[in-house]
């Protein structure tokens, strides 16, 4: 029994060595990175094969069974991937460990999904899910839905709610009505939080800290406090586990869309898809403090006609934000403050909407959500902004087209309203102009000419006259006019009489008109002659060259083919291709040949030296063109 284990050691070492070898060989010769799992199952098949394809050589011929054997294995091993590599493409199927934790994460997301489906069933939803016709799910049996459901349910409800666009004013209402209903964290996992992130107790880190919060929201609550240097501050802290919670809640909304774009109509028409997707990258910014700290800093530099709190970067993290204690009331309770104090409420709206306004248009980053709780009145009759976890971003480019579009619909101008539109919005191919014009010009005629209209309901009809012609709005644009419309309802709660699309065409027009003003244009002229300033000092050089050598007839233009690596890279790699499939071919060819001449030196009884050659020149085909087939079935 001694003697045995040794022995069965040393098997086991030669054959994993052997199929090590295979391994190594296999993916030499294919030339290309190629996975462990399937390159050791290929081995382990070559490796009890190849012995019997090549035991008719072991009696003959030791050394030459011993050569066959290494060769048939290493034929088997490379044909095995390149099967596999066809049928199975690399990174198709997830690693081992990914496929456990997905299993995992799977049981966690079905059980979650189920508690939700049975929440949309006992609220008489499920019709409405399985995209049963003439079924239009009920909006107050939504919103006790999307309220029951949880946090990320009821953020989308919200985000819903302003969408004029999808949904009807019944639904509009009905979610507006969402609110954050939850029971603060308690102090003890709030502290752990804190101490957590900021690396000591809050106590420790803060001269006071106020167990009670000052308001309690699903993503994370605020507590006010006081720095060691006196400063009166505002604590921001993420609620406790939050994270993972919205994480798979977001996946099942995302799956949730997919199967209401595929089964209902109404999905369809809402590119229910897009819309969460959407939602997920903001509520995933919403939760890094960090991201709302950055939007403080950017429109807190960009314009100081409204008040931004002063951040404390050195106490903010990815889960906490410290910032300013700002004395004021928000907007939805300052009516007593605005009536005590005589302010002009007017004047108040004015300074909102310029303020927006300026961020939108000059400065391209801006508050997407200015409901009133948003907005601080403060004690000197200032306004200031808070809450920066949901903000928009416009390029310089749409920031030109919003404008001209504002800059025709003053104009009362279709063509030009048309031509601003197009630059804001993903069109067909076969889209009706004429036609875009003349409904232009009737929203026009609908909503300008016949005196001052509400903003939401212009809103509501450009974008159904969008939906109309197929037109994608860009998701910054939407943003935009989410914001407009929510800064709608602030500025009539501060002057019933604000006309709120005659004040922001006003803005867009003064700045138009102030970049025609002379010392605009001097400005921008110096500008781009600063820009082209080095051009033109080589331009007289570089024309005397050229007219010198046209007149000595030495004028030539160089040509150089293939200049950029890629294209040489491209054209090589073609080359290479086609020549081992050319020898690869040949090989076979001849090897074909060899093995049906008869006669010849025998170098065993039963094998020739002409046989011999075959079989080589057979085994060193099959490897190029092995090796070509691997290349073409590998996805780049």
């Amino acid at each position: 029994m001694s003697s045995g284990l040794p022995l069965l050691s040393l098997a086991l070492l030669t054959g994993v060595l052997l199929v090590g070898g295979l391994v190594w060989a296999s993916r030499r010769l294919l030339g290309r990175p190629v996975g462990t799992v399937r390159t050791g199952v290929g081995a382990l098949l070559a490796f009890s094969l190849s012995s019997v394809l090549a035991e008719q050589m072991r009696r003959e011929s030791p050394g030459l069974y011993l050569a066959l054997t290494v060769a048939c294995a290493v034929l088997i091993t490379m044909t095995f991937i390149v099967i596999a590599e066809a049928l199975v493409p690399t990174g198709s199927l997830p690693h081992p460990s990914e496929i456990v934790r997905s299993a995992i994460r799977r049981v966690s997301r079905s059980r979650r999904y189920y508690q939700i489906t049975r929440i949309a069933v006992r609220h008489g939803l499920g019709p409405a899910l399985r995209g049963r016709r003439g079924r239009t799910p009920h909006a107050r049996s939504l919103r006790l839905a999307l309220q029951e459901a949880g946090v990320t349910f009821v953020k989308f409800g919200q985000v819903l709610s302003t969408r004029r666009d999808l949904l009807s004013p019944a639904f509009l209402d009905e979610l507006s009505h969402l609110q954050d209903k939850v029971e603060p964290a308690s102090s003890a996992e709030i502290e752990q939080v804190l101490t957590e992130e900021l690396g000591g107790s809050p106590h420790a880190v803060f001269a006071e800290f106020d167990r009670t919060p000052l308001a309690a929201a699903s993503i994370g609550q605020v507590h006010r406090a006081r720095l060691h240097s006196g400063a009166e501050v505002v604590v921001k802290v993420q609620r406790p586990g939050i994270r993972p919670l919205v994480e798979r809640d977001l996946d099942i909304v995302e799956r949730l869309a997919a199967t209401l774009q595929q089964r209902t109509r109404w999905g369809r028409a809402f590119g229910a898809v897009e819309l969460a997707r959407g939602f997920a990258a903001a509520l995933l910014e919403e939760l890094d403090f960090r991201v709302e700290a950055r939007n403080m800093t950017t429109v807190a530099a960009a314009q100081p006609a409204l008040r931004v709190p002063g951040l404390h970067e050195e106490l903010t993290t990815e889960r906490v934000l410290v910032q300013e204690w700002l004395d004021g009331v928000p907007l939805s309770k300052a009516e007593p403050i605005i009536a005590e104090h005589g302010l002009d409420r007017a004047k108040l709206a004015r300074d909102l909407l310029a303020g927006l306004l300026t961020q939108i248009m000059r400065d391209g980053t801006f508050h997407a959500d200015p409901h009133p709780g948003n907005i601080l009145l403060l004690r000197d009759g200032t306004l200031a902004l808070l809450d920066f976890g949901s903000v928009g971003r416009l390029d310089g480019q749409l920031r030109a087209s919003l404008e001209h579009l504002l800059v025709a619909v003053g104009r009362n101008d279709p063509a030009a309203m048309s031509d601003a539109l197009l630059e804001i919005v993903t069109h067909p191919e076969q889209l009706d102009r004429p036609s875009l014009e003349r409904a232009l010009g009737q929203f026009t005629a609908r909503h300008l000419n016949a005196g001052p209209a509400p903003a939401m309901d212009m809103f509501t009809d450009l974008f159904r006259l969008v939906a109309a012609y197929d037109l994608a709005v860009h998701p910054e644009i939407a943003a935009v006019f989410r914001a407009l419309a929510t800064l709608e309802g602030t500025l009539t709660r501060l002057d019933p009489s604000f006309d709120l699309f005659a004040e922001a065409q006003e803005h867009a027009s003064g700045q138009f008109t102030e970049r025609l003003h002379p010392s605009s244009l001097r400005e921008a002229l110096a500008d781009e002659t600063l820009n082209l300033l080095p051009v033109l000092r080589r331009l007289p050089r570089r024309l005397d060259r050229i007219t010198h050598s046209l007149e000595r007839g030495r004028l030539s233009v160089n040509v150089r083919l293939f200049a950029d690596d890629r294209d040489r890279h491209l054209v090589t790699t073609l080359l290479h291709q086609t020549l081992l499939t050319v020898l690869g071919a040949t090989a076979a060819v001849v090897a074909a040949l060899l093995l049906g001449t008869a006669g010849g030196p025998q170098v065993t009884p039963s094998v020739s030296l002409f046989q011999l050659m075959g079989y080589a020149l057979f085994g060193i085909g099959s490897v190029l063109i092995l090796r070509v087939l691997f290349t073409i079935f590998r996805h780049p």
